[in-house]
Order: C-alpha cells, then structure tokens, then sequence
C-alpha cells in the first residue's frame, strides 16, 4: 500500500484527491497521512468528504477515515463502474472538484456515465463551471477524452445551490498533448455575472476593464443570474487559434467592484505579456489526465506550490517522469 503524505508542499486538498484519482485508475490502495495538514482547519472538510464519498462509490472502494475532520483515510478502490451517480456536496463545495476528482476514472471506464452533481458552481478556491467548459474540456478533447457539461442552476458562495450535469465517455484513441503555443489572438471579451446584487456592480467591474483593456463595448457583456443566494464573478475570457483560457475573480464582502475586476484583468495581463498558451490553473490540472494518456508537453507561467506539489504526488504514486524546467522570465515547459 502507497503512503502519501498531505503535509508535503503546499500541503492542501489537491494532494488527497490526486491520490484518491490514482488510486481508482491504477487500481492501487492509498493510505493518505496529515491530510491538509497544510491548512487552518486541517482534515477533511465537507466538500473533500463529499469526494471521498463520490470516489467510493464509483469504485466500491472499502474506505477507513471516512468522518468530517479526519486526518488519515486508507482507500482500497474496486473497479470502476460506469454508471448513473448524483453527488450532493450539501454546502458551497466546490462541485468541480469532486467532478476533477472522479473524472478520469469514468473516463478510462468501460462505458457511459452521466453525473449530477450540487453545490457550489461559481467559488473564488476553485474552477468555476465556465472554466471546466470553456478551457479544460475542449483541451481534454484534443487529447481524446470526450465529455459533455451543462449549468442548470449557478451556486455562489457561500449559499451554493448550484447544479449541473455531466455525460463522460469511454476514452478512445488518446494521444499525447503538445501545446506549446496559443496561435493568433482571436477575441478577447468580459463577462460580469450578478445574482441578487445591485447593477451598479457588474457596471463599474465593466467600466474598470475598459478602463484598463481599452475594450469595446461590444467585448463587454452583462449576465443576471438567479441563484439561492447572491454571488458575483468576474470573467475575462481570451480565445487563440491553439485555446482558450478564462481568467475568474468572485466578488466577495468588502471588496470593492473595481478591485474584483483589477484582479482579473491582473491576472490577465500576466497572461498576456508572457506569450504562453496555458494559465496557471490549467497547468495543474492538465498533469493527470497526460500521465494517464500518453504524455506530451506544453508552456505555462511560472509553475504554483500547488502545481510543484501535485508533481511529487503524481510522480511517486505512478513512478512517471515530469519535467518542469525554466525556458524565459515567466515561461516554463512542462514535459511528461
């Protein structure tokens, strides 16, 4: 049995849902010691009990640890089953997560599964539903993996009620990824979403991206939402030949507007000047579904402590080969 310790790095969730995925697709038992030991709050929380639940059923693991709080839990999955499943998180959780975490199982298993899945959909410490749809599948597609989404209700924090559905299908044919550039710039557009929250809001996030990006109107656009409680994000969307990546902030209490939208567009700018194809966030999340597939490489920004600390993960429990060496200021490749 593998022993992973979640105190390593950065120390957080990612490392306890890489080992519960890899786990299930190598058909491995896990013991994962000083879970988010990294964190206030260590041990599991309701959204990382939620995953734990959604990968023992998928696999009929036998499961020990499994309690809110709990700092250890050995995982002895079964195989995978294509199914129906209908995970309810029962908080703000984020539901992308959980997706993330029981993904490439049902991908690699042998048949069709839809999911439903509730909590949260738009949450500032995860990627948000727009994110899941508009950047990672259509990358996964390139790869081979197929998956269909669609948002039935948005689920803000801290309210969640969120709910959205998902079909994945057998992999077929993967191949390896190489993204190493982003191609020609083909539109760039904002999109603020309310719910429950005065327009004004979503009007200054709006006049402060123009005021930074010097944006069109016409790449500026509003989205009232309904939801069970109020939420806000902001979402800067840039689309090249090669991908698109979408660049999120959720507004949050004593936060002003204009700050919300100035984080993005930060975050955007980084983007930007460097030339690279692949965000941050994208380039954590692209780590397990090419070691399961057949490898490749691509460009990203300067690799996170989240990124670095998924890579030890991964590499231990698989015994693969990542790469991860400096090419320019703010430019790295990433190679498995």
């Amino acid at each position: 049995m593998q022993v992973v310790d979640g105190s390593q790095g950065e120390g957080g969730g990612q490392i306890f849902r890489s080992a519960l995925t890899l786990a299930m697709c190598l058909q491995k038992p896990v013991q994962i010691k000083n879970i988010r030991a990294g964190r206030s709050k260590p041990g599991l929380l309701r959204q990382h009990l939620a995953c734990l639940r959604a990968a023992q059923a998928i696999s009929g693991a036998r499961v020990l640890g499994d309690e809110l709080g709990s700092t250890e839990v050995v995982f002895e999955p079964g195989l995978v089953n294509a199914g129906n499943y209908h995970f309810a998180i029962g908080s703000a959780g984020s539901t992308s997560l959980l997706f993330q975490t029981i993904l490439l199982p049902l991908l690699l298993a042998n048949g069709v599964s839809e999911l439903c899945l509730e909590g949260g959909t738009h949450n500032g410490l995860a990627p948000s539903f727009d994110f899941i749809e508009q950047t990672l599948l259509p990358v996964l597609a390139r790869m081979g993996y197929r998956v269909e989404v669609v948002l039935e209700k948005f689920g803000f924090y801290p309210a969640g009620g969120g709910q959205w559905r998902a079909r994945i299908f057998p992999a077929e044919n993967v191949c390896s990824l190489e993204l190493c550039d982003r191609g020609r710039l083909m539109k760039v557009f904002a999109v603020v979403t309310l719910s429950q929250l005065p327009r004004h809001i979503g009007d200054r996030e709006l006049q402060q991206i123009k005021r930074r990006c010097h944006w069109p109107d016409d790449n500026l656009h509003y989205r009232s939402v309904e939801s069970v409680g109020p939420g806000n994000m902001v979402s800067l969307r840039v689309s090249a030949e090669c991908i698109t990546e979408v660049f999120e902030v959720v507004g949050e209490k004593q936060l002003r507007a204009e700050r919300v939208a100035g984080r993005a567009v930060n975050a955007l700018e980084r983007y930007l000047k460097a030339g690279v194809p692949v965000g941050e966030y994208l380039a954590d999340q692209l780590l397990l579904p090419m070691v399961l597939g057949n490898g490749g490489r691509f460009v990203t920004l300067e690799p996170s402590q989240h990124l670095l600390t998924n890579v030890s993960v991964i590499s231990q429990l698989t015994g693969t080969s990542i790469e991860v060496r400096k090419i320019d200021s703010d430019v790295w490749m990433v190679e498995i």
